[in-house]
């Protein structure tokens, strides 16, 4: 792996980081874990050019116990899914689904899951791994939570999706599905469409792919949180089941709201995939009527424009699930058949932004709070023995973690860099 990781790095050779990719997805259950490269294509707005990341994070052996339980259930778990088995990949390349506890992420910003490597054809046919960032995810400090009463703040909770569903694909000299047999989820009628050689999900859908991507796979951890079995093998049962069940949804239904933030209403477009994902999703539930999500404009003690947020915890599975259940249908049987006409239609059309979203938008904007920084940790060598070195969780203890992991000539490049990128993306 590390000797591909060279080449790829001296030569700028693709393949080399694939064939790097692949020994790394062979390394099953490592105690240190690590990956790098450039890897995620959200900041550039062509959606194509990768941005460069790379972490080193120690196992977390306890909660990864959990996750061996539904890596070793996927299957089972994977039939409840609403588009069926043959939309469904023909063998289940079980992953590496590991909880991990970062030393040091590197990289514009700090996920609290992965799932990779992003090439589709070694993630279709080799395997991939998930890993959540534990330490992640638990670095959230204790704030009011915006737009909600104060009954609703309470622990969160999210399930993954990104290694469900098939791509159907021309592989040669024939097409990894049944033509004869296969209907299209929508119109029943026969699959006409497909992926032919060399094309591939983010050829095709290219700058929406990331959007369409997200919203999938959070619209399945909805879908999936609401079987008590799957919330067991976490260990939650009864009454505490269903509270993690309902913050899943108040929580990621709330970020649709939040993250009107980030439409850029100038330009009519979303300027991050995971925002457009949820808002999408927002606008579903609402749709779905019946009392179940609800938004409502009103001022706050001191008369200043506010948002009240009400998701009812017991419509959850009768309008919730299957409102979600139809979505995740549509989205899938258009990625599957690469049907990018479809899918952009659909998508765009749930993602558009009114008068009233733009109103909403105005209150989100006004009641925002500063953006998190995480200050990470160093490793130090002293007299042979590895020593933590933590800093204060200031923007000081930020600046004084990186100075002393990279050196000031690291940083002093690092800046340059900034500099050119403010004048495209803006502080």
């Amino acid at each position: 792996m590390i000797q591909k990781y060279i080449e790829h790095f001296k030569s700028g050779s693709l393949d080399a980081h694939k064939d790097a990719s692949r020994f790394w997805v062979k390394d099953v259950g490592p105690v240190v874990e690590s990956y790098i490269g450039f890897i995620e294509n959200y900041r550039d707005p062509a959606g194509a050019r990768a941005e460069f990341e790379g972490f080193v994070s120690c196992v977390n052996k306890e909660t990864s116990k959990k996750f061996s339980t539904l890596v070793s259930r996927a299957e089972e778990l994977l039939q409840r899914l609403p588009w069926g088995a043959d939309y469904e990949k023909d063998k289940f390349l079980k992953p590496d689904f590991t909880a991990l506890d970062i030393i040091y992420f590197g990289g514009s910003g700090i996920p609290a899951g992965i799932n990779i490597p992003n090439y589709d054809d070694i993630r279709q046919n080799e395997g991939f791994k998930n890993v959540s960032l534990g330490n992640v995810i638990s670095a959230v400090p204790k704030q009011h939570i915006e737009f909600l009463s104060a009954d609703d703040e309470v622990g969160l909770h999210e399930l993954l999706g990104h290694g469900s569903g098939k791509l159907f694909q021309n592989e040669g000299e024939k097409l990894n599905f049944d033509k004869n047999k296969v209907k299209h989820l929508i119109t029943g009628e026969p699959i006409k469409t497909w992926y032919e050689k060399g094309e591939t999900w983010s050829s095709k859908f290219g700058q929406l792919g990331n959007a369409y991507e997200e919203c999938r796979a959070e619209a399945v951890g909805y879908f999936l949180c609401c079987y008590p079995d799957i919330l067991q093998i976490f260990g939650y049962e009864g009454q505490v089941a269903d509270d993690i069940k309902y913050t899943n949804w108040l929580n990621e239904i709330r970020a649709g709201l939040v993250c009107l933030e980030f439409y850029q209403a100038d330009a009519k477009k979303w300027g991050q995939a995971h925002s457009f994902a949820r808002y999408v999703l927002l606008r579903i539930v609402l749709a779905a009527g019946q009392g179940f999500v609800s938004i409502e404009e009103c001022v706050d003690e001191n008369g200043k424009a506010d948002l009240k947020f009400n998701l009812d915890r017991n419509l959850i599975d009768s309008v919730g699930k299957p409102a979600v259940g139809d979505f995740l249908k549509q989205l899938q049987v258009y990625k599957s058949t690469g049907d990018f006409a479809g899918g952009s239609k659909l998508f765009n059309e749930w993602g558009a932004v009114g008068p009233q979203e733009l109103r909403w938008r105005e209150i989100v904007v006004s009641r925002r709070k500063p953006r998190r920084n995480f200050v990470q940790s160093n490793t130090v060598l002293t007299n042979g023995k590895v020593e933590l070195k933590t800093y204060p969780a200031t923007n000081a203890g930020v600046i004084q973690s990186v100075v002393e992991r990279y050196g000031e000539d690291a940083v002093n490049d690092a800046l340059n860099v900034w500099e050119k990128d403010v004048k495209i993306f803006g502080l």
